[in-house]
């Protein structure tokens, strides 16, 4: 069983900026595929932005179009950590924001559904 804890969420204006953590209990972390996901009140979750490896040393980072340009990707394999650096936040920003981890090898980095565990979420509100 794996756990993912995040941390790093709150209230910021527009244009500011948050990093958002998160750290799994997982071994072999650094083939893991992990994602950041959330969901804003009435809507549902949507894709912010993964990173995977193509089985090498090397990572690939995709982001959701909306994100792009503002948010950054990134994990420390020695820390079991991934983190999503926000800038220039944005009202329309405001959601529980929600670490992924999926086992094996995938493709499909942007649905939900491929993921095999979450964390709990943390609150990110951005006011104007």
């Amino acid at each position: 069983q794996v756990q993912l804890v995040e941390s790093g969420g709150g209230s910021v204006q527009a244009g500011g900026s948050l990093r958002l953590s998160c750290v799994a209990s997982a071994r072999t972390f650094g083939s893991y595929g992990m994602g950041w996901f959330r969901q804003a009140p009435g809507k549902e979750r949507e894709f912010v932005a993964a990173i995977r490896t193509s089985g090498s040393s090397l990572y690939f980072a995709y982001y959701a179009d909306s994100v792009k340009g503002r948010f950054t990707i990134s994990r420390d394999n020695a820390k079991n950590a991934v983190y999503l650096q926000m800038n220039s936040l944005k009202p329309e920003d405001t959601a529980v924001y929600y670490c992924a981890l999926r086992l094996g090898t995938y493709s499909d980095y942007d649905v939900s559904a491929e993921y095999n565990y979450w964390g709990q979420g943390t609150q990110v509100t951005v006011s104007s």
